[in-house]
């Protein structure tokens, strides 16, 4: 009785495959990211860095939130077979699935922001006493906090504007560790930002939003089978 040979693994099933999928995904959605927000970046490298223009700078970073949202989107759908890659069709679809939703809380987001990040710059017009610099810096952390988990919200299901608002808070506390990698990440870019070059983050955003999927799988696995039909 003749033993069957052993089965081989088909091409693009192999690690080596799924490793050079994963790069070509990444490369391709960090080049679309770049293109699809490069009217608002393009706008902030002709700005100054006087306080004043934080008002240009929010409405500069609009084309962001929906850049952001389909990178999120084409990340998370990625195919894992090399011989059957479609990133730029999926990055472009999430982008129109998800533009106009993902700005129904970007804008806002962008505008509390920018009113902190105002009264902050000119603290000492204020009058205010110095522990009201440090309430409005946590309520600004919360709040980036915030927007993190409502990005990969917006960007995976279809939910109202408000609903997705509600869901972001409650799982600001729910899911402590997810928060807490959002955190990481904030602080990494904003190291990168400080140290080396405003750039540098926008040019390593499709790792970092791969990140940020990663350490969001609680919310994302409690959202499908909790909140979903």
């Amino acid at each position: 009785m003749s033993t069957p040979a052993p089965t081989s693994t088909a091409f693009g099933d192999g690690p080596l495959s799924r490793a050079a999928a994963l790069i070509h995904t990444m490369v391709t959605v960090e080049a679309l990211l770049l293109v699809a927000a490069a009217p608002g970046l393009a706008g902030l490298l002709l700005l100054g860095a006087d306080a004043s223009n934080l008002p240009l700078a929010a409405v500069c970073l609009l084309p962001l939130g929906p850049a952001l949202s389909a990178a999120l989107y084409a990340l998370h759908h990625r195919d894992r077979d090399l011989t059957d890659l479609h990133p730029a069709r999926t990055y472009w679809r999430g982008w129109r699935l998800n533009a106009l939703p993902s700005l129904k809380l970007w804008a806002p987001l962008l505008a509390w922001l920018t009113v902190i990040a105002f009264t902050l710059t000119h603290f000492s017009a204020t009058g205010l006493p110095g522990w009201w610099a440090v309430l409005l810096g946590a309520v600004g952390a919360g709040s980036l906090l915030w927007g993190a988990h409502a990005l990969v919200l917006t960007s995976l299901f279809t939910f109202r504007a408000r609903d997705t608002a509600r869901l972001s808070g409650y799982f600001l506390l729910r899911h402590g560790r997810a928060t807490l990698g959002a955190a990481s990440l904030l602080v990494l870019a904003a190291g990168l930002t400080a140290l080396l070059t405003e750039a540098l983050p926008a040019l390593l955003a499709a790792p970092l939003l791969l990140s940020l999927l990663h350490s969001s799988r609680p919310v994302i696995a409690e959202t499908q089978e909790d909140f979903t039909a």
